[in-house]
Formats: structure tokens, sequence, C-alpha cells
């Protein structure tokens, strides 16, 4: 089954904000850092936008900032902001009510799910972008903000 990398490459970009301090960064520097497409990292930002963590600055010099501080933004926002699907689907097709598992599969399956969202869910809201990007500094040695 497919994933996306969505979230992963929104906490990137957040976090490559981050590191730049007040400096805007365009597009194409974003997408060299994460390894993608700028139309990509358009997308990404037109939907992190939207939840209010990023912003435009427009004109000569302009770019992507964070709309509000990295110490403020937590991984659960990112992961609701840029995920269209819920962490799990049921069946496409609901299992034949004749069936002895097939009706009962969903509600028997239900609470552990439900449990191990809410554990997802937890761990995101625990870790912010600051710490991240904290992180990032001290694996590649540098201080914050980063001259790109």
């Amino acid at each position: 089954m497919p994933t996306s990398s969505r979230f992963v490459v929104a906490v990137h970009t957040l976090v490559a904000l981050a590191v730049s301090g007040d400096k805007p960064l365009r597009s194409e520097d974003l997408a060299y850092s994460a390894h993608t497409s700028p139309v990509v990292i358009r997308g990404l930002l037109s939907r992190l936008s939207s939840a209010g963590l990023t912003k435009s600055q427009l004109g000569a010099g302009g770019g992507a900032l964070l709309a509000k501080p990295a110490e403020e933004m937590r991984l659960l926002e990112v992961y609701e902001a840029v995920e269209d699907t819920r962490l799990f689907t049921m069946h496409r097709t609901p299992p034949p009510a004749d069936c002895a598992v097939g009706s009962n599969i969903v509600d028997a399956l239900q609470p552990a799910l439900t449990r191990a969202r809410e554990a997802f869910e937890a761990e995101l809201d625990h870790t912010t972008i600051a710490e991240l990007a904290d992180a990032v500094a001290r694996l590649g040695k540098f201080a914050m903000p980063l001259e790109w």
C-alpha cells in the first residue's frame, strides 16, 4: 500500500525555515534541501500557510517564513495540515455480513486502532519544530541561523 512523504517533507521544510532564522527561503532552495521539486514544496507551503504555520514574503529576497515561533509548532499540527488520509483505513468494500469474521472484524479491530492513533498523535504533539531544528544544528555542528 502506498504511503505519503508529505509529512516528512513538510517537517523538513519547516525545520529549514527555523534554521534559517528570519531569512526567507525560496521554494527552489527548500526543494534542493529536501531533494524534491519546487512544485512539491509550493504545494506543501500552501497547505502549511492555510494552517497558519508559514507565510510568504513577496518581492526581491522574498520567500517562505515561519508564521509563528518554531517552539509553538508541534508535529501533530504539521501532520494534520498536510496529510489527507486517516492513519488507518478500513476495508474499501465492507466485508460480508454473513461471514463470522467479516461481520465482526471492524468492531473487534477498532479499539486497537483507536489506541494506536491516539498514541501516534500524542507522540507528534510532544515534539516541536524547534526541537528538531536544535537537533539538526547539533548533528550538523552549526549555529543557527544558518547562512544559506
